[in-house]
């Protein structure tokens, strides 16, 4: 088994759009390895020009981890060829399978290279947004082992961030909505974010520094969902709403 070879396979999903079989279906890998896959495809987005410029957890929400039946917290780097302006469109057709759900973001003001307890986390951070993620796993049918989806970069495709707050700004049992066309789609709680969105940042701090991943300044975490994902279609504005953070959107073409 050739972990660069796997690293190709994903990159080359995500490049083309065109689903593939589960990796673990034929490759026996354990964990840390499928983070070694991971680093060695997010490296082929380097190498074509990519930056990375935060990092993501997955698995932070009941309801998450109810949809997807895994129970480990689990996390993804983030590149600027991800990045979806506020109020600008996606094109469907670069996608696989994507969903939407509604996040809050992180803007790190000092680099951040060991576990932060939750007590001195606020120091290492200059604001907070509301945010969506677009996810689109690299699998068909959307079926992935635990190893598997961390290989594939815990899903990644795309976030949209919106207007930054004070880092000071409670983030407690805050209201956020995904809407799709006016509709409300998803309503859930910040607190759905392992009971407080902070503690989102102090898993970054201890699971990067686990796996050698130094989270720079300027760079954002994304803080896993507060809801389950919801698939998306085409000619769709899809919006979030989070309680004094404001709200965030884009289409989808």
């Amino acid at each position: 088994m050739n972990l660069k070879n796997l690293a190709k396979i994903v990159d080359d999903a995500a490049l083309n759009a065109k689903p593939i079989s589960q990796l673990s279906l034929n490759n026996q890998f354990s964990e840390k390895e499928a983070y070694e896959i991971q680093a060695n495809s997010i490296a082929r987005r380097y190498n074509r020009g990519e930056k990375l410029v935060g990092v993501k957890l997955g698995f932070t929400s009941k309801a998450k981890m109810e949809q997807m039946g895994v129970h480990d917290m689990i996390w993804g780097r983030l590149t600027d060829g991800m990045l979806i302006g506020q109020n600008s469109s996606l094109l469907l057709e670069k996608m696989i399978h994507p969903r939407a759900e509604p996040e809050i973001c992180f803007l790190v003001k000092k680099e951040i290279s060991k576990e932060i307890p939750l007590s001195e986390i606020k120091e290492y951070i200059y604001g907070v947004a509301g945010a969506i993620e677009v996810i689109d796993s690299r699998y068909e049918n959307f079926k992935f082992s635990l190893e598997d989806v961390i290989a594939d970069n815990c899903s990644s495709a795309g976030f949209v961030i919106g207007k930054w707050h004070n880092v000071d700004t409670p983030l407690e049992d805050l209201k956020m909505d995904l809407i799709i066309n006016d509709e409300v789609v998803q309503s859930g709680s910040s607190n759905a974010i392992l009971g407080n969105p902070w503690e989102s940042v102090v898993a970054a701090s201890r699971l990067c520094s686990k796996y050698d991943q130094v989270i720079r300044s300027g760079s954002y975490i994304m803080a896993g969902a507060a809801t389950s994902a919801v698939y998306l279609e085409k000619n769709q504005i899809v919006k979030v709403e989070v309680a004094t953070l404001g709200s965030v959107q884009f289409s989808i073409q």
